[in-house]
């Protein structure tokens, strides 16, 4: 295990932000993660646990405590099934799934991060999410210090959220498996209407792997959601809300909130989130609370690409950052009456 004190965790974030920890560990195996996890646990020392760094929001003060950055490598096929190290780029891995002709994660293409950080944040895009492709998580159990194998279900999967997510301090993974689905080279069915559009078919066609990939690497670019160390709207942790769900009533007054703002015809985005339960637009809402693509004065901003999307555009701190959440969240708040969620985990500092 490779071991640096008051280590920068500013490279080791999509952000390019943050602080640095009291030490930083590196494990290459998971007998490392383990040993490196037990060590902080035993000594009560506080422990940050960083895969890929794309969803993390570190404070300007860093971390005082241990850094863990995960990078295991390995991906194993067997059949239809994959099982991969925690540390493995999610990218990378997705590309090796599309080349070996195997469907159910090729929507997946280009989001940064690490592979043990997918069942986390349930991640998602395009109309598929690792929740319906994941069949166990291997993990390190904190509490009752074994390591332990969960099922989906027991992964407590839903939107942009999991069992790992809802109890942290918990679990930290070490592998993730798959079923994926061999179609005689063809994707899982396009659910995506944007994705499908692009590709010129209809919700529910099936496409070429190679196809369905590369399209959703070409419209995540132009959203400036493939990292580019040459392009600022990357640096970004995607997507920093989560879309919202509104129950029966709070869609109502969100309703009426629109049309009252924006006109009695006026429509927000509405997608069916279970029984009495409607999903809206965060980008919508924050473009049309008046915070447009490339907003801001500073070096932190809306990118020019994507409403979703905070940037560093380039000697931004943290609280430069902070600032505009919650401006923001503050002005999607007053306009329609919706407190958008931050989709990033925050260390040692809060919205």
């Amino acid at each position: 295990m490779q071991e640096l004190h008051d280590a920068p965790l500013a490279p080791l974030t999509t952000f390019r932000l943050g602080g640095p920890a009291t030490r930083l560990v590196t494990a290459t195996t998971d007998a490392e993660v383990i040993a490196a996890v037990r060590a902080a646990d035993g000594s009560g020392t506080p422990l940050l646990v960083i895969g890929g760094g794309s969803n993390l929001v570190i404070g300007d003060k860093g971390f005082d405590g241990t850094a863990l950055r995960i990078a295991t490598t390995g991906f194993e096929l067997r059949g239809t099934t994959v099982e991969l190290a925690a540390g493995e780029v999610w990218t990378d891995a997705v590309a090796r799934t599309v080349e070996a002709g195997l469907a159910g994660v090729e929507c997946l293409a280009g989001i940064p991060g690490s592979a043990g950080a997918t069942p986390i944040q349930n991640v998602g895009a395009y109309g598929q999410e690792v929740s319906s492709t994941i069949t166990e998580v291997v993990a390190y159990d904190r509490r009752a210090g074994e390591t332990v194998t969960l099922t989906n279900a027991e992964c407590a999967f839903s939107y942009r959220h999991s069992r790992f997510k809802e109890d942290p301090e918990r679990y930290v993974v070490l592998r993730v498996r798959f079923a994926l689905e061999d179609a005689d080279g063809l994707s899982a069915p396009v659910r995506y209407a944007e994705a499908a559009r692009a590709l010129g078919v209809q919700p529910g066609d099936r496409v070429p792997l190679a196809d369905a990939r590369e399209t959703v690497l070409k419209l995540r670019a132009g959203k400036g959601m493939v990292l580019d160390p040459e392009d600022h709207d990357t640096w970004s942790a995607g997507s920093f809300f989560t879309n919202p769900i509104l129950t029966d009533a709070e869609f109502a007054d969100f309703h009426a909130r629109v049309r009252e703002r924006l006109g009695d015809g006026a429509e927000p985005p509405a997608y069916p989130a279970g029984e009495g339960r409607t999903k809206t637009s965060a980008a919508w809402l924050i473009d049309k609370a008046g915070f447009g693509k490339g907003y801001g004065s500073g070096a932190a901003r809306i990118s020019t690409k994507h409403t979703l999307a905070l940037t560093n555009r380039g000697g931004a701190t943290t609280e430069d950052l902070l600032e505009l959440a919650r401006e923001v969240v503050a002005g999607v708040h007053q306009a329609f009456g919706v407190t958008l969620v931050n989709e990033p985990v925050t260390v040692g500092v809060s919205l």
